[in-house]
């Protein structure tokens, strides 16, 4: 494991990480801010979200996302913007989005689909960013 975090380029891990948060926080509170609220159930609710574990919270899961892609990335030896955009719709698709609909199908979501295609699509293009920052600066 120290080997795998040892040949990252922390700086290009950096550089991703910075425009997928900053992406996260565009995403639910000024792009799909009122649809984003509606699958919630709470389309004319302020949401409870300014306690410090609703920012700090999904900087750390981001986090964990790109050095994740990082790792993948350089294991995978993926060298071409082409390759990386390959990459990230298959971790996208596969991993983030399916997860994001795996959580969104509960009791307590009351539109799971919506939720699930604008959380996931966020992290679809929020991967495919961060993955291409990464391979560029390799």
């Amino acid at each position: 494991m120290i080997n795998l975090l040892s040949n990252l380029n922390w700086w290009g891990v950096l550089a991703a990480f910075l425009p997928y948060t900053i992406l996260g926080a565009l995403w639910f509170t000024l792009f799909f801010v009122k649809p984003y609220k509606a699958t919630l159930g709470k389309a004319n609710q302020e949401l409870n979200n300014k306690a410090p574990i609703y920012i700090v919270g999904p900087m750390i899961c981001t986090f964990f996302i790109t050095v994740a892609a990082a790792i993948f990335i350089d294991a995978l030896n993926i060298q071409t913007m082409g390759n990386a955009i390959e990459f990230a719709f298959i971790a996208g698709i596969g991993f983030l989005v399916a997860n994001t609909l795996n959580i969104a199908i509960n009791p307590n979501i009351p539109h799971p689909i919506r939720y699930g295609v604008i959380t996931g699509s966020y992290h679809l293009v929020g991967i495919t960013i961060a993955s291409i920052i990464i391979v560029l600066m390799k």
